[in-house]
């Protein structure tokens, strides 16, 4: 019996095809990019995935005219709202370096002139929030709050609890 080779190529076409969507389908995400838009220090993040339950998040924001770099580890849990398993709640805690500048008025001679004035900070900083993933595009919207204390910098001491911002990151 001869190949029909019109119907082989089109059963090797289907497979191929069938084959791609279950593997994309089943592809999961170990890798985040986002951007964290904040009143107090907005920047841009990237998460590594370690599991399901787990990551490890670099933060690179802006705050008082300076830039501070953010290392935290966030723990996931699911399955916390039964009307949603695509809303997560999240958690965690890290540090924080980086410096701040800031304006200071010098009068001499009764002359007054600005003078910038520099500082490096470093601190310890808690998170927590709510994400949503969309089962339709790689992408996660959040919402979070970020308390963190300044050990020394400006102000030597520092706490700060209303660091709230909005997240979108696009999952890779």
């Amino acid at each position: 019996m001869p190949l029909n080779w019109p119907n082989m190529k089109r059963f090797f076409a289907i497979t191929i095809l069938l084959m791609s969507v279950v593997l994309a389908n089943a592809q999961g995400y170990t890798q985040a990019a986002g951007i964290r838009a904040s009143w107090v220090s907005p920047g841009f993040e990237y998460r590594y995935y370690t599991s399901d339950s787990h990551s490890l998040k670099a933060l690179l924001a802006l705050r008082n005219r300076g830039v501070q770099l953010h290392a935290l580890t966030e723990f996931y849990q699911y399955d916390l709202f039964p009307f949603s398993y695509q809303l997560v709640f999240f958690y965690g805690a890290g540090l924080h370096f980086g410096f701040e500048s800031w304006d200071e008025t010098i009068t001499q001679n009764n002359i007054s002139r600005a003078e910038t004035q520099t500082s490096l900070l470093a601190g310890v900083d808690g998170i927590l929030g709510l994400e949503y993933l969309f089962y339709e595009a790689p992408v996660k919207l959040g919402i979070e709050v970020k308390p963190f204390l300044d050990v020394f910098g400006r102000n030597g001491l520092d706490i700060i609890v209303h660091d709230f911002a909005f997240t979108v990151k696009y999952l890779f």
